[in-house]
């Protein structure tokens, strides 16, 4: 809808003020190129009003079973548990869908180990040897068995479910997942912990943005306009927040959010969650843009993966192939 410029332009009718109110990643993760008579500019779509950060909720009792003293940051890190988890509980570390219209969280972690997706052109970036180590990082996973297999088949959800019987050491989810495992499986989350999200040798952060956006063919562009800001502000933001497990957009309300957990007990799960996510936003962005075509982009590097970690095909022909799906899609 953005990129057929369905939503009013901000930039024409939000002050420079008004706009530094909010996070400046975040507030530019809310732009998209725009094409017209041949001429393409970027333009603000929409307002940010509240934002999640993934965080990763580990099984304590799993993690020193296996000997590891902190959960992984990095993914590094996490092959090397997977390994040590899988060999003295026979459980597994890590979920992560490559079910192509599930989460993008396989997207993100090629962002987060150093893959540029698309170039300024809008062609395939990603067949590079930074490329070809994210794809070979994950075929070697599935392949060692150190993935469920039905990462291949099952969304994010079942990697929930797994985590609440008690079959998976760590979850990369987000803080408002945390009363779930509460009701669905206290014992579990009696045990559990909370680390930042797992990055890349970037150290980068993922953040997910919801957004309201006005239509651009409204006759009521100055009241909804007026309506937006107020839903965004840091007084409604901040309150909603609090009321919530998500997180708020403008710089404020992040500040005044994390002064105020800071002084609460931190003995609940949820609590503890909270404190991580917010303390991530100074790093977090949104490692995927907003791009027309996007799903065509997701679906085949995730087909072309799944292929090389069922042998159909070689991690070097698997990025080829992905490459060239994308760059054919017109």
């Amino acid at each position: 809808m953005a990129t057929r410029n369905a939503w009013l332009n901000l930039d024409e009718v939000v002050t420079p003020e008004v706009k530094a109110t909010y996070l400046p990643k975040i507030w530019d993760a809310s732009t998209i190129e725009v094409c017209q008579e041949n001429q393409c500019r970027d333009r603000t779509f929409g307002l940010p009003w509240y934002l999640t950060t993934t965080i990763t909720i580990y099984n304590k009792n799993l993690l020193n079973t296996a000997g590891i003293e902190q959960p992984p940051q990095t993914y590094q890190e996490l092959a090397t548990a997977a390994k040590a988890i899988k060999e003295k509980t026979g459980k597994y570390a890590f979920f992560i869908s490559f079910v192509p219209n599930d989460s993008g969280d396989v997207l993100e972690s090629l962002v987060k180990m150093g893959v540029n997706l698309v170039d300024e052109s809008g062609e395939a970036a990603f067949n590079t040897p930074e490329g070809k180590a994210a794809f070979q990082y994950w075929v070697d996973l599935y392949q060692q068995k150190l993935l469920p297999p039905e990462a291949l088949t099952q969304g994010h959800r079942y990697g929930i479910e797994l985590y609440q019987m008690g079959e998976l050491a760590l979850l990369s989810s987000g803080a408002e997942f945390i009363d779930s495992i509460n009701n669905n499986a206290p014992t579990v989350a009696n045990v559990s912990g909370i680390a930042p999200q797992i990055s890349g040798k970037t150290g980068k952060k993922s953040v997910a943005v919801m957004n309201l956006v006005i239509p651009r063919d409204t006759d009521k562009s100055e009241q909804a306009l007026d309506y937006a800001l107020y839903v965004t502000n840091t007084q409604n933001q901040l309150a909603f927040a609090q009321a919530s497990s998500v997180l708020p957009s403008t710089v404020e309300a992040v500040e005044q959010y994390i002064s105020n957990i800071e002084k609460q007990e931190h003995t609940i799960l949820k609590e503890q969650a909270k404190i991580v996510s917010a303390a991530q936003l100074k790093d977090a962005q949104v490692l995927v843009p907003v791009q027309k075509d996007l799903p065509i982009l997701q679906k085949a590097i995730y087909e072309n993966l799944q292929a090389a970690m069922l042998k159909e095909k070689t991690v070097e022909q698997a990025i080829q192939d992905a490459a060239k799906e994308w760059n054919s899609r017109n």
